[in-house]
């Protein structure tokens, strides 16, 4: 798995939910603070987004905003507005189609992901709090193209749709992460962070095999030479991008990849240790306090 699969996979829990809303002028909603990440589709009109800081955003049709984390905010038909609360629930059914007669002033595709933040992936924690996708044509097709099938799917539930909106729903956070990296990169705005370690080779060939087995037990020379660079060079440039250094990496990956095995089913400690690059259950448990204040055993137990 890629490093942007994995970072997703890492912190999802439970499904993501979606459903398309009708609205007419004047209209608000307000997103209390919540642990899900919302996103928002402007499929026909227009939308003001208010977050918690800085100035409303306006958003046109085609727009795609995500807001990764959970913080509140508002969506409405006007800076002006004032707006009805909605309170995030992941388990809440989804609404009902929109009646074939009526013609609304503005249609979105709302939706939110339901996120484990108690060991948030880097790579997400450093997004800023809207990321706004405005629509430009030839820009970002395959995620105009996701949106698409999403919305057909969503006015028109069809048999199958459950698994098809499911599936659509991952997609579309993976091409909207990856559209706003690629728009960083190109633009040069970030000489450091993830936005630059994914549009490093070097750096990007050593995450990958770090993600691909975190179990072989890696050296920094032995990194370094999947992106073709010395050792002392690779270090230098891998820690300045990803912020820590190769190894230091590996360890917080490692265990971050436990606590998801430990919180996903009854696996036996030791499988998990080895893994996760660890000879023995004892070096494994005492690595894993380390990183999370209790004993594997204990994570899971509270986890389930």
């Amino acid at each position: 798995m890629d490093v942007l699969s994995d970072a997703i996979a890492a912190m999802r829990t439970g499904r993501p939910h979606s459903g398309r809303r009708d609205k007419y002028a004047p209209w608000g909603m307000r997103i209390e603070d919540s642990e899900g990440a919302g996103f928002h589709v402007v499929l026909r009109g227009s939308a003001w987004l208010l977050p918690s800081t800085g100035e409303p955003v306006a958003l046109a049709a085609g727009d795609v905003v995500f807001l990764a984390h959970g913080r509140g905010y508002a969506l409405t038909s006007g800076p002006d507005v004032e707006p009805e609360v909605i309170r995030f629930q992941p388990d809440a059914p989804p609404p009902p189609p929109p009646l074939r007669d009526a013609v609304s002033d503005t249609v979105l595709l709302c939706g939110a992901y339901w996120l484990d933040r108690s060991r948030a992936h880097p790579l997400l924690t450093e997004l800023p709090e809207v990321v706004h996708l405005p629509a430009r044509v030839g820009a970002h097709r395959s995620l105009r193209a996701t949106v698409e099938l999403l919305g057909a799917e969503l006015e028109e539930p069809q048999p199958g749709s459950d698994i098809i909106v499911s599936s659509l729903l991952d997609t579309l956070l993976l091409y909207i992460l990856r559209a706003w990296w690629q728009g960083e990169a190109r633009a040069d705005r970030h000489p450091t962070g993830w936005a630059a370690a994914l549009a490093d080779p070097a750096v990007t060939a050593a995450l990958r095999a770090i993600h691909a087995a975190p179990d072989h037990p890696w050296t920094v020379e032995e990194l370094g030479a999947h992106g073709g660079l010395s050792r002392a060079a690779f270090a230098r440039r891998f820690t300045t991008l990803v912020g820590r250094p190769p190894l230091a990496y590996l360890t917080w990956w490692r265990m971050t990849t436990a606590g998801r095995l430990l919180r996903a089913d009854d696996t036996p400690l030791r499988t998990i240790a080895e893994r996760t690059g660890y000879t023995s259950e004892f070096a494994f448990a005492k690595a894993f306090k380390r990183q999370y204040g209790v004993a594997p055993g204990q994570y899971r137990r509270q986890a389930s």
